[in-house]
């Protein structure tokens, strides 16, 4: 009989390695010992500061509590991501619109998308159509209030923005407090055995490490999957262009208003990010090295940050390499974080994609042989994962209509579409994209497709050949009646949410002195279990 796991040994830390320590020692028998192992000459990337809506029950279910999280991690509350300059309309004019964490209504048994396609909402873009959550991100308030019944959105989805370092800072203290062993040295070599396991690593000062089972979170270099092991990569490079970024961290413009979302704005040869943490904004500049040189892209980020920049603020170049290992679980190494793979941080799911890689390690949790059903199965749901995140992110380009600039054009047209968008397509130039369109889930619904196809505006602006298929009756008068109530509920929402700055102060237990701070701190605190009883 296969003999069970008896320990796993994690190399790499930063946010993959220690997200992994915590997760497994907090959910494995204790029996099973975690080692991580973290190189002390080796630096994070340090970007990825932005989430989406299952951190906060991620947090919760590690037994992180709210006020250390958003002290020590200087985070803040994400309510979705702007996208700003993608499109233009049909006067040429740019396009801000929202992917927010709700999703629309159903109006007489049909999705209210269908209604919107069909009358408009007169100055109203599709999301405030239904949605009080643009209107909130305009006034500087969240989607949290300080409790009450008569709350007239108590329950929405949210996620969080957080400093990464400080992140992995506050996870490498809790794992260690949970009894993982820490192991600060660089591996030197990886020992195979006759089968092609991992049997050993050897450690500069600590000698020969036995290895029964371990995570790759190594970074870009996947030291053990794919130099070790032979594992190839798989580049994304004919779907994606961009493979450079600029990062720097700057002051927020107005510190007693906090956006309460991430912000996507297009430039000529990529896009620029803007995560807004409590303390600091953190922002970059993802772009096309075949379009940009560093110096050219370096000089139009900086112009695009105008006086906001601090004086002499230079911003650091990260290579992106973008794609995946071909196998995330090869052998015995399962490859966690960069190491895995790496799609451009557009909508943020690299912290997402390690926490569901992490769960699938539970559900699918090997002996010592780690058998070959097993691992296949495991990767077949990780492959499908990077597929559903990849034609997401393949969406925002094809669908784009700029032509200021050759890099846009090139994006539409002489980037590889894969073959199930493609297929999709073709599909919504004729209805909206429905459940059946897509074979996973995991993060990316049919409804986040709609707010894309909705948001850029590509049914006004030719997409398609103006027949669409509506085959319901559809009741203009209902959709009218449900406007003017949904004016009013976002009317009532904005006036009775949280300044966000007002919300992250409580959260941190900065709000004041006194009865007055614990009464409102605990109203936050039931209101945000309300809202991960969820998730």
């Amino acid at each position: 009989m296969a003999k069970p796991i008896t320990s796993i040994t994690i190399v790499g830390g930063g946010t993959a390695g220690w997200l992994a320590a915590v997760f497994l020692r907090t959910k494995i028998a204790k029996k099973i010992k975690v080692t991580l192992i973290e190189s002390p000459n080796v630096p994070t990337v340090g970007v990825g500061e932005a989430t989406v809506p299952n951190m906060p029950a991620t947090l919760r279910e590690l037994g992180i509590e709210d006020r250390d999280f958003f002290k020590r991690c200087n985070a803040s509350i994400k309510m979705g991501v702007m996208f700003r300059n993608w499109n233009v309309d049909h006067r040429g004019d740019f396009i801000s619109y929202m992917n927010p964490f709700i999703t629309p209504p159903m109006i007489d048994r049909m999705e209210a998308g269908y209604f919107f396609h069909a009358f408009g909402a007169g100055k109203r873009d599709f999301i405030q159509s239904f949605s009080p959550l643009m209107d909130l991100l305009q006034a500087g308030k969240c989607p949290l209030s300080f409790g009450g019944k008569d709350d007239p959105m108590p329950r929405v989805g949210y996620a969080y923005h957080l400093d990464a370092g400080k992140f992995a800072g506050m996870l490498a203290e809790i794992g260690n407090d949970r009894g993982v062993e820490h192991i600060l040295d660089d591996v030197q070599d990886v020992e195979l055995d006759d089968r092609g396991y991992v049997a050993a690593l050897q450690l500069q000062e600590h000698g020969r490490h036995e290895v029964e089972f371990v995570i790759d979170c190594t970074g870009f270099q996947g030291l053990i999957s794919q130099k070790a092991l032979g594992e190839p990569f798989e580049s994304y490079s004919d779907y994606l262009a961009n493979d450079r970024a600029l990062a720097l961290q700057i002051p927020h413009p107005d510190p007693l208003r906090l956006p309460a979302a991430t912000s996507s704005t297009a430039l000529g040869a990529g896009w620029s990010w803007s995560v807004p943490l409590f303390n600091r904004i953190g922002t970059g500049y993802v772009f096309s090295s075949a379009h940009r040189s560093d110096d050219a892209a370096r000089d139009e980020f900086m112009r695009h940050l105008g006086n906001t920049a601090p004086k002499g603020a230079e911003p650091r170049i990260i290579p992106m390499r973008v794609g995946r290992t071909r196998r995330a679980w090869v052998k015995n190494c399962l490859s966690l974080g960069l190491s895995g793979g790496f799609i451009e941080p557009l909508e943020s799911t690299a912290i997402h994609m390690i926490d569901m890689g992490l769960r699938w390690l539970l559900l699918y949790f090997p002996s010592q042989d780690a058998d070959d059903a097993t691992r296949d199965r495991y990767n077949r749901t990780v492959d499908a994962m990077y597929n559903e995140v990849r034609d997401f992110i393949c969406l925002h380009y094809r669908l784009g209509n700029r032509t200021d600039d050759p890099y846009w054009i090139d994006a539409r047209r002489e980037l590889k579409l894969p073959d199930r968008l493609a297929e999709n397509l073709e599909l919504w130039k004729h209805r909206l994209p429905s459940p059946l369109d897509l074979p996973t889930q995991f993060l990316f619904t049919h409804h986040t497709f709609q707010a894309v196809l909705l948001g850029k505006q590509v049914y006004r602006n030719g997409y398609g050949d103006g027949s669409f298929s509506r085959p319901y009756v559809m009741n203009e008068k209902n959709w009218r009646e449900f406007l003017r109530k949904s004016a009013a509920h976002t009317r009532a929402t904005v006036a009775y949410k949280a300044d966000h700055r007002q919300m992250l102060l409580a959260l941190r237990g900065e709000m004041g002195k006194g009865a007055n701070v614990a009464t409102k701190l605990g109203e936050v605190e039931g209101a945000l279990k309300q809202e991960h009883a969820l998730f």
